[in-house]
């Protein structure tokens, strides 16, 4: 049963705050997710990652979720998230955190690279929560895959399915396994 985060103990919203700074996550994300103050989260965040925290906007355009690589890794993270926001009683922002973590471990089993931060994929399942962004079926492999909400799923085909000419064949290209 998700909790408001007001109602959360002081101490769980710190142990929060420590996982996403520790996960990378943007100033903007804790002040989002915790009631703790500003000035609070910049100590913590000094105490925590020994710097302080980047300033600058958040990624704010879905266009980064289109291309083909990070498509793939944002697809990864966001099937994770689904199928832990279907199959465990967490807080919006612990499946987040946990899909996160699942998620760095199969790119790091996968010897990749992830592409994906904490902070965007936040901003993702933002996204998809408003209607900004979708998860489609592939019709080649059955995979779903992140998409513009508008997409015409009869007729979708992912970038596993049909990569851009230009993609690489090593290691490094990105390609994980969703099937």
């Amino acid at each position: 049963m998700a909790r408001n985060k007001s109602i959360l103990s002081e101490a769980r919203q710190i142990e929060r705050a420590v996982t996403l700074i520790n996960l990378g996550a943007r100033l903007q994300v804790l002040e989002s997710e915790t009631d703790l103050s500003y000035e609070r989260l910049l100590r913590l965040y000094k105490e925590v990652s020994g710097k302080s925290p980047s300033k600058g906007q958040l990624p704010f355009s879905t266009d980064w979720f289109m291309t083909w690589q990070p498509n793939i890794h944002a697809s990864l993270f966001l099937n994770i998230h689904e199928y832990l926001n279907k199959s465990a009683a967490l807080e919006d922002i612990d499946i987040i955190i946990k899909a996160y973590q699942l998620y760095l471990e199969h790119t790091s089993a996968q010897g990749l690279e992830p592409l994906l931060s904490v902070t965007r994929a936040w901003r993702l399942v933002k996204f998809v929560d408003n209607g900004m962004l979708a998860m489609t079926k592939c019709s080649r492999c059955g995979g779903h895959f992140v998409t513009h909400p508008h997409e015409i799923a009869k007729h979708y085909v992912c970038g596993l399915c049909n990569p851009p000419a230009r993609a690489g064949k090593g290691k490094a290209a990105g390609s994980l396994s969703m099937h």
